[in-house]
């Protein structure tokens, strides 16, 4: 009889890991050396205080170290041991073959300074939103969200994932029964998926309202959030009424609050104008809108300050905060599929340094998707970035064998094979069937 598979607890993130890294694609690769060629490295000088020595001056340059990072999560590689071993026999993405210990990989990983990649992230995420072309953008966005798309300046989604279940993959650390604490707060752009910021905190029980100031900083004039109950405040909720900034979230449980107007009610729905905090003796002092929506035989309670139904209208408001769980879904991708969910090195430096590295992978992976998308004629929703990650393998197989030159002409051909565009559940035709139900009695 084989071994039986470790226990993981039930924690989904931990998965059976790959011991053997996936083969390079070409077209992937040309992607990654666009958006973070050398060159773009050299503005960044950075002096260590002692001996003012340049990083670039070592043999793991901060140009090397990015390709060595990103080739972890892209590839697969299953840990530096194996790293080492590639980097050694054919080297990864710009660098040639070179020889490194892992102890050299470790202290780096522990010692360069995060700064730096958080520089390079932003450029990265910077460059693409640049680079997205905007009729490839509409095409990948449902058409019945094109207005509402172009109402706002941006439409984010924010929410924090702790990494509190990480698993030490480091032989040395394994026998230690806590796992590496830490918090990562993200925000994903809501109909593109594509990552916009993220922060990390080595606090793993912070609350998410640790990054309400730089998440209201971050949103441009015009600009919509969607964020879930662990941001509810009203001093919040009034600075982004005064900013000309705007928000859809849920009510919290036993909020008092004062009717001021009723903009429309119905059987299964009501939308008013209110005032919260009625008997608090610092209320909220900017109107919100409360839609409320019976769903069975429960009501559920949402929040914005968008206070023209001409603009975003009650079932909108709803459909908006559905879409929240994207994020979700990019926190599951990450941490299941791009192998965040195991770290490389025991140190808070080095699992911030693999944070940045995997979303910054995951937005290339999210723009393969959106041009499959386009090429499909399919809203980005429908497409697996799962099964596009994983259909990768075939390709550079097929590349290799003279059967194909571009992913997205491979992949379009044999979409039903692979499985890109994403099956409905029953249970989720049932509940859209049954939401355009309540709203068509309502209208």
């Amino acid at each position: 009889m084989g071994a039986k598979r470790p226990s993981y607890k039930g924690n989904p993130d931990l998965r059976q890991f790959k011991h053997v890294p996936a083969p390079p694609v070409e077209q992937i690769e040309k992607e990654l050396f666009s958006i973070l060629s050398p060159q773009n490295f050299k503005p960044l000088k950075l002096f260590k205080e002692e001996g003012r020595k340049k990083l670039r001056e070592r043999v793991l340059t901060l140009a090397v170290m990015m390709a060595v990072i990103l080739s972890l999560v892209y590839r697969q590689i299953p840990g530096l041991r194996e790293l080492q071993r590639v980097l050694s026999e054919s080297g990864l993405l710009w660098v040639e073959k070179t020889d490194v210990s892992v102890q050299a990989l470790s202290k780096r990983l522990r010692t360069l300074p995060v700064e730096l990649f958080t520089t390079i992230f932003e450029q990265v995420m910077s460059g693409l939103r640049t680079q997205k072309d905007k009729s490839a953008t509409i095409v990948a966005i449902p058409s019945n969200w094109h207005e509402v798309y172009s109402s706002f300046t941006a439409i984010w989604i924010a929410d924090g994932s702790t990494l509190e279940a990480l698993r030490r993959k480091l032989k040395a650390l394994k026998e230690q029964e806590k796992t590496l604490a830490g918090k990562m707060m993200m925000v994903v752009e809501a109909f593109t998926h594509h990552p916009v910021t993220t922060w990390y905190t080595e606090n793993s029980k912070a609350n998410d309202k640790k990054w309400c100031d730089q998440l209201l900083e971050r949103l441009p004039v015009g600009g919509l959030l969607i964020f879930d109950l662990g941001f509810f405040k009203f001093l919040w909720f009034d600075a982004f009424t005064e900013a000309g900034k705007f928000f859809v979230t849920r009510l919290r449980e036993k909020t008092a609050y004062k009717v001021i107007h009723c903009l429309k009610s119905a059987q299964f729905f009501r939308d008013e104008i209110i005032m919260m905090g009625e008997y608090r003796s610092n209320p909220c002092q900017q109107e919100v809108r409360l839609v409320s929506v019976l769903w069975g035989s429960t009501w559920y309670y949402y929040l914005t300050n968008v206070l023209d139904p001409e603009i975003l209208c009650a079932q909108q408001v709803c459909e908006l905060y559905r879409r929240r769980w994207r994020v979700e879904d990019a926190f599951a991708l990450t941490k299941r599929l791009l192998g965040l969910a195991y770290i490389w090195v025991g140190d808070a430096n080095g699992v911030e340094i693999q944070i940045l590295a995997t979303w910054i992978f995951y937005a290339v992976l999210n723009q393969l998707c959106t041009q499959v998308a386009v090429a499909l004629n399919q809203p980005l929703d429908r497409i697996s970035t799962e099964m596009v990650f994983r259909s990768l393998y075939h390709f550079s197989q097929a590349v290799l064998h003279g059967e194909a030159d571009d992913v997205v002409t491979y992949l379009v051909k044999r979409q039903k094979l692979f499985g890109l565009i994403k099956s409905r559940r029953k249970r989720h035709r049932e509940i859209d069937a049954h939401t355009q139900e309540i709203w068509a009695l309502s209208a």
